[in-house]
């Protein structure tokens, strides 16, 4: 039998240092940066809340711009000092959850997928990832794992709160004797790990358009790039393929 949407709790992991999306991330977390003008974290929000019956989003105490923005809007679960980690993050969660199965989605996995291919048919019985198959770089097998997945609850209840991971506890297991199911992508999948991939996730919602933020400023040329909020570009200035912020400029080509 399929689980009931009241079974499910919805976790987004946002704690993350966003160490690979420097120098964009010592202004603002990952989670909060924005893809097409709305940040990571909402995008999120907005694909697992429907299928689920509570929302959770774990922030660490140096990401005060994320919890001040998700204050009232969901269960925040704040870490500080050493960062819990995914399984570690859910461990910590486990009285707000009750006992119920679990939702994850990472907060930077750009999805344009409602999620729908990932909850169907679900049984609660084992754990389940939504992933791409593809030629030469996987993780389980030839499937790389994009960023969401679902926990049975008797899994959930056995999260340490203590920093650790769900590959190594779950995934990595669950793999190796056959259980862990694994469900293609139907839609557009982008990890916003880098400054590459975050332009790229961008201009995908845009259509290759500029993303100008609303209270941007832009007076020179631009192309393909994405403006932050209350970022300029000057008159004598021609930009293409990067991100501007109030304080830095970021080349989001790909490496050559």
């Amino acid at each position: 039998m399929t689980v009931l949407r009241d079974e499910v709790a919805g976790v987004v992991l946002a704690a993350g240092a966003g160490t690979r999306l420097r120098p964009l991330t010592l202004e603002r977390p990952k989670a909060m940066c924005p893809v097409g003008n709305r940040p990571l974290v909402d995008r999120a929000l907005d694909r697992v809340t429907p299928h689920v019956g509570s929302v959770a989003v774990n922030a660490h105490g140096s990401q005060p711009m994320l919890a001040a923005h998700l204050e009232g809007r969901v269960h925040l679960s704040v870490e500080e000092g050493q960062r819990l980690g995914t399984a570690g993050a859910l461990g910590r969660l486990a009285p707000w959850i009750g006992g119920r199965h679990v939702l994850v989605h990472n907060a930077d996995a750009f999805l344009d997928s409602d999620l729908d291919e990932l909850l169907e048919g679900w049984t609660g019985e084992h754990p389940r990832l939504l992933v791409r198959h593809e030629a030469g770089r996987s993780d389980f097998g030839t499937a790389r794992f994009l960023g969401a997945s679902l926990l049975p609850a008797r899994l959930v209840g056995l999260m340490p709160d203590a920093p650790a991971g769900l590959y190594r506890l779950v995934w990595e297991p669950a793999f190796a004797d056959g259980s862990l199911e694994l469900v293609e992508a139907r839609g557009t999948s982008i990890d916003c790990g880098t400054a590459a991939d975050y332009l790229r996730a961008n201009l995908h919602v845009s259509g290759g358009a500029n993303v100008v933020a609303d209270d941007a400023v832009v007076e020179g040329s631009i192309t393909r790039c994405v403006v932050w909020p209350g970022a300029r570009v000057h008159a004598d200035e021609t930009l293409v393929e990067v991100v501007r912020t109030p304080l830095v400029t970021v080349s989001g080509a790909a490496p050559g």
